[in-house]
């Protein structure tokens, strides 16, 4: 057939100087030799340059490959970013065709992947077509006749979607020493390629020592336990662009620290391990926060006051609102919130406004009230512009930022039940309208699970790991929901369970049993380290367990090395800008407070010399635009990573924004996204990652200038979800139901909306929070701890105030069920003088 027929020699682009030199760079950085001491590991991908992420300066197209073919048709490349995974792909279009066909095939040079006589070699790439004429094309490079067509081993189907075609060669003849292949489109349409793979069939793959049970750092990472305590009780982790750490306490879960009015903060510096005290004006326990694009913090709410002991008042949240000043180490009030908010989420907007929501307020109610922070103004909005929707959200709801500028709640949350509905929902702010999304599994056992926008941003989809709710069910459970909202009518669908762990006395997981409380943290490399957590909502039986999610793949690598420390309630994780992770804080349920600083070295640290970005244009970047950095080794991909702000499994905002780069030699041109809902405002940590998946340190930049905003709508992805206005049936304003013990819902009538607007919140059960619901009814509240009496007496006590007998649904750990017959203060319970 005509399309056979060998590309003429005239179509090879020129070899300079330049383009040589980077080719060789290349050719080091997708490693035919390793760099550094790298792990034996799988079958080494030949093609060099696989998923067309880097181009070559000169010429724009993906290095090491070329636009390649024959013949009387007109045709178009275009380098584009529907791709199947990364941000580039290469579109070929034939739209007139006399003969001939149009390629995308590796360089006739150094670039063509090595082959070996008498081999057979495994080749595969992803594509999308409109058209049956697609062939899979091989040329072979004779070491007597030079470059020459092979063969034909494929006719490729049409196929809207992304598909992966493979093929096996035959025998490599005599005297080849390359070959280059890939589709050649020789019909009107057009053809799109991806992901290339070639891999030695004949020669077994070296077996990866991490694979096969493999226990060396390279595999596992490695944890250090600091030998100095941190200072304070660290509730809330947030990164500074001074690389510094600030961990807040406020007073820190201790009721003799509030009523001393001693409320604590701590700058910690992972450089020297030395720590420095923050004055701190009020209680900040339970706060909000997130950075602002200058590098503030802001800090949301707090604890206005704790609950009743005997449960008949629950936790009340502040309306007051501070800045911390990290040029001043200092807090800095600004006005006050529309209402109080005690466990409230906070998530950057594309205009480097700020929208808080949820939480209890000043009279322990569920905030109904949304917040909006002006960044150009420093102030909180008044009523009338800060927009509502009059919902109840939760408490510490998990809402991202999506990239047309509306928020996601994924459906994570802490205690109680999920929202009423599907548990998960696409919110507009501006619109005031709420569209259920639907597939999230176990809604209402979604306490203290964690959600995370996987890397990078640009693909849009999330990942929810575990929770429970011991009322509902008595461990925690172990799935994983997944959602792409690029989606036409996103939903969730099942992910990979949670790897399981083990306990203190060294008794492994067993059945369904998973984690809350679990950290998930971001990495340069792309993919997501898991770790801590425990078996049940209420503190107990810490889980020793790690792992890394690859989000490429949506597979967990189970077996990390694990936290010597327990991590469970009030337990966070940090990404350090060296790569490294902190973990802080545990909080069991006899009140006491876990002090110890754990820092983790993942694999990736222990897998040969890192990458240097040795120097940066500018440090301040202005989207849509191209900046230029050098390295001192290749280097196959970048990102900005956004510094976390965390607090009980709960940081919408950590997210890994994917830089395409066009590489010239040690020269790298970095195309950062137009998008500010993409990557809001602020200072990020720029890294690159090498070959063998080695990160850089990060560079801190600040991207988005002063005044810069996001279009009002980038893609309608989410436009045929069911969308509600505030006050309809469909809308979370019909109350929160289960999401709080004992709550009273307002209803959908007028009069209801009118209540929610004049008194701001939903009424919740009494002491909320403040209860121990192991025991009673829901609607019971049991006090998380006594006033001081032998424990014999505890039943007597509660039995004054009015409690009857309590089932036990969990771990009796106040010693009410002294006859173990599952029933607290019963008849055999209760001492007699």
């Amino acid at each position: 057939m005509p399309y056979r027929a060998r590309r003429p020699a005239g179509t090879r682009p020129a070899r300079t100087r330049l383009l040589l030199t980077a080719l060789l760079l290349f050719t080091a950085a997708v490693g035919l030799g390793p760099l550094g001491a790298q792990p034996a590991g799988a079958a080494s991908n030949l093609v060099r340059n696989p998923g067309l992420e880097v181009l070559d300066g000169p010429s724009q197209f993906p290095q090491c490959f070329e636009k390649s073919g024959w013949g009387d048709n007109d045709f178009s490349f275009a380098v584009t970013d529907d791709a199947h995974s990364g941000s580039r792909a290469v579109r070929i279009q034939l739209t007139r065709r006399a003969d001939g066909d149009r390629k995308t095939m590796m360089l006739e040079n150094s670039c063509a992947p090595q082959v070996t006589p008498d081999h057979q070699y495994d080749l595969s790439f992803w594509y999308r077509s409109s058209t049956p004429d697609v062939a899979f094309t091989l040329f072979r490079h004779d070491t007597a006749q030079g470059w020459v067509y092979w063969t034909d081993l494929k006719t490729l189907p049409p196929s809207a979607a992304w598909t992966r075609t493979e093929v096996r060669t035959p025998v490599i003849p005599p005297n080849t020493d390359r070959i280059t292949w890939g589709g050649a489109l020789y019909g009107v349409g057009t053809l799109t390629t991806d992901d290339y793979a070639m891999t030695d069939a004949t020669v077994p793959a070296e077996p990866d020592p991490c694979a096969t049970g493999g226990t060396g750092p390279e595999c596992r990472g490695r944890w250090t336990v600091q030998t100095a305590d941190a200072p304070v009780r660290a509730i809330h982790s947030v990164l500074l662009h001074t690389g510094k750490v600030l961990l807040i306490a406020g007073s820190g879960n201790d009721q003799d620290a509030f009523r001393a009015g001693t409320f604590k903060t701590s700058l910690f510096d992972p450089a020297t391990g030395g720590y420095t005290d923050i004055p701190t004006p009020e209680d900040f326990f339970c706060a909000g926060h997130v950075q602002l694009p200058d590098g503030r913090v802001l800090v949301v709410g707090g604890n206005k006051d704790y609950a009743a002991p005997d449960g008949s008042v629950g936790y009340k949240g502040l309306k007051s609102s501070y800045v911390f000043d990290p040029a001043r180490n200092t807090y800095v009030r600004v006005n006050d919130m529309l209402a109080g908010h005690w466990y409230p989420s906070a998530t950057a907007m594309g205009n480097g406004d700020v929208v808080a929501l949820g939480g209890l307020g000043e009279d322990s109610s569920g905030t109904v009230v949304n917040e909006h922070f002006s960044y150009a103004r420093n102030t909180w909005l008044p009523m009338g512009e800060a927009k509502q929707a009059w919902s109840f959200w939760g408490l510490y709801p998990s809402m991202i930022l999506l990239q047309d500028g509306r928020l996601f709640y994924t459906g994570s949350h802490v205690f109680g039940n999920g929202l009423p509905g599907t548990g998960a929902s696409v919110y507009d702010y501006d619109a005031g309208t709420i569209s259920e999304v639907p597939g999230l599994r176990k809604k209402d056992e979604r306490d203290q699970s964690m959600s995370v926008l996987l890397p990078p941003a640009q693909d849009q989809k999330v990942l929810t790991m575990g929770g429970g709710h011991h009322v509902v069910a008595p461990d925690a459970h172990r799935l994983t929901d997944l959602i792409d909202l690029k989606a036409a009518s996103p939903q969730y669908v099942p992910g990979p369970d949670l790897p399981q762990g083990h306990y203190a006395d060294g008794s492994p997981q067993t059945g369904a049993q998973g984690k809350v409380y679990l950290s998930a943290v971001i990495l340069p490399d792309g993919t997501v380290l898991e770790t801590g957590g425990a078996l049940h909502t209420y503190r107990e039986d810490p889980v020793f367990e790690a792992s890394l999610y690859d989000p490429a793949t949506n597979t967990f690598q189970a077996g990390l090395a694990t936290d010597p420390v327990p991590r469970t309630y009030h337990s966070s994780s940090t990404l350090l800008p060296d790569g490294r992770v902190l973990s802080i804080g545990n909080n069991p349920g006899d009140g006491s407070f876990d002090q110890r600083v754990s820092i983790y070295q993942p694999p990736y640290l222990f897998r040969g010399d890192r990458p240097q970005i040795t120097s940066l244009a500018s440090t301040r970047w202005t989207y849509g635009t191209t900046q230029r950095i050098t390295v001192d080794k290749p280097v196959v991909k970048a990102s900005l990573i956004r510094p976390a702000a965390v607090t009980h499994s709960s940081d919408p905002n950590q997210r890994y924004v994917d830089l395409p780069m066009t590489v010239d030699g040690t020269t790298i041109d970095l195309s950062l996204t137009s998008n500010p809902n993409l990557a809001p405002p602020g200072w990020y940590m720029l890294s690159v990652v090498d070959a063998g998946g080695v990160p850089s340190v990060s560079r801190w930049v600040r991207i988005g200038s002063e005044g810069q905003v996001a279009a009002a709508r980038v893609q309608s992805f989410a436009d045929e979800l069911k969308a509600s206005e505030p006050g309809t049936s469909e809308s979370h304003a019909s109350g929160p139901a289960t999401s709080a013990p004992g709550t009273s819902a307002p209803g959908t009538s007028a009069p209801a909306q009118e209540s929610a607007h004049r008194h701001h919140g939903v009424k919740m059960a009494e002491g909320y929070d403040g209860c121990d619901h192991a025991y009673g009814e829901i609607s019971q509240c049991v006090p998380w701890s006594f006033p001081k009496m032998p424990r014999a007496e505890r039943c007597t006590w509660l039995l004054d105030k009015g409690y009857g007998r309590l089932k036990v649904h969990g771990r009796d750990r106040h010693h009410l069920d002294r006859d173990k017959d599952g029933i607290a203060c019963g008849k055999g319970d209760v001492r007699r003088s």
